[in-house]
């Protein structure tokens, strides 16, 4: 196996050489590394400085990278483990490299899990999530930190798929991207309430190809009882903008107020915060020093979620002034006309046109429509 040598946050590692002329260069490789994911892992590593963490494990290490770069800048002990005795070799020779004393397991996920228990359990699977977080809140005790990759069946592109993995129907819209990540979550809570256990989101949030979630764990059927309360659906017409959300565990029959279509119901899924924002402000203050070399948009990822209102769901902007055959002015105009209004209003992580909101179609349409040039 040929290597070569990669640089994130405070530790320089081994990675095998991968084909550039892959459609998917880090696919290309027998052990697998994605530097497009650097900007995750920082948050990581931030995130578990803050709270902080203990007894971590990367339950899913490749290379070891996330597992490595906690056991060096926090200073906890770490438990790496991959099936691949390839990858767990190399995990060793750059724990060596480093001079970080891991403990390097060579073993399945869900049968490790099964048998250990951890304070923090870090899952990071190539596609789903959905086969080990059963076996993960069985080996979890505190905190729960969850990757999932698998887009297309998240967010509505796979239907069958999405309803197969998570038991839940999402739809192929403008705000998939957050039905994707609250599918995720209320999966989640699903499955620990099961062990009377609740989820509290601490920092969770869907960027490009991915959906990443930072979870405390509580103990307690009132706390499983609280996490189910933050169940519920999202609600659109099939036919305009509308959309709308409930919670409880099987969907009201509503019909749209403009339309007087049925509308369709989105989830089940996650209605509650996606963040603690009392975390996310020391985690924002924790960026300056944090040396990294993406910290610019890790501050902006920070910022943009700490001040997203709790709707699960949002407009895309674009969106609306297509809609409304409007020529738009900048969002943050439009922001600030539907705050005048009345309407609380915010821009979200999920895409830079992006808006939650609440305000009727005609405030929509008024600030769409203000200060036009």
């Amino acid at each position: 196996m040929e290597y070569v040598w990669a640089e994130e946050g405070r530790i320089k590692f081994l990675v095998p050489a991968t084909d550039p002329h892959h459609p998917f260069p880090p696919g290309s490789a027998p052990v697998f590394y994605n530097p497009r994911m650097e900007l995750a892992r920082d948050a990581t590593v931030l995130l578990s400085k803050v709270l902080p963490v203990s007894r971590y494990l990367d339950a899913m290490g490749a290379t070891g990278v996330r597992g490595l770069r906690i056991a060096k800048e926090c200073e906890v002990p770490v438990t790496i483990n991959d099936r691949d005795p390839q990858a767990a070799d190399l995990i060793r020779r750059n724990s060596e490299i480093l001079g970080v004393p891991v403990e390097v397991v060579s073993s399945d996920a869900n049968c490790l899990l099964s048998g250990r228990v951890f304070e923090t359990v870090d899952i990071d699977p190539f596609g789903s999530p959905a086969p080990f977080i059963d076996s993960a809140l069985k080996g979890c005790g505190r905190f729960l930190f969850v990757t999932a990759t698998d887009t297309a069946p998240l967010c509505g592109a796979h239907r069958n798929a999405g309803i197969r993995r998570y038991f839940a129907i999402a739809l192929n819209n403008e705000y998939h991207a957050e039905t994707g990540l609250r599918i995720l979550l209320g999966f989640i809570a699903r499955e620990a309430a099961r062990y009377d256990r609740g989820i509290e989101p601490l920092f969770s949030y869907a960027r490009e190809h991915y959906c990443r979630v930072h979870l405390r764990l509580l103990r307690g059927a009132r706390m499983a009882d609280r996490s189910l309360s933050m169940m519920g659906y999202v609600l659109q017409c099939p036919s305009c903008i509308f959309r709308t959300h409930t919670t409880g565990i099987l969907p009201s029959h509503e019909e749209c107020p403009y339309c007087r279509n049925a509308l369709v119901p989105v989830g089940p899924l996650w209605t509650g915060p996606l963040h603690d924002r009392n975390l996310l402000d020391r985690l924002h203050e924790s960026i300056s020093s944090s040396g990294f070399r993406l910290g610019g948009e890790l501050r902006k990822l920070v910022d943009t979620c700490r001040n997203e209102l709790d709707i699960p769901h949002h407009y895309d902007y674009h969106g609306l002034a297509r809609y409304f055959h409007i020529s738009p002015p900048p969002i943050d105009d439009v922001i600030h006309s539907l705050k005048s209004r009345g309407y609380e209003a915010s821009r979200a992580h999920f895409s830079g046109t992006a808006v939650k909101t609440i305000a009727p179609h005609s405030v929509l349409r008024e600030a769409l429509t203000r200060n036009r040039s």
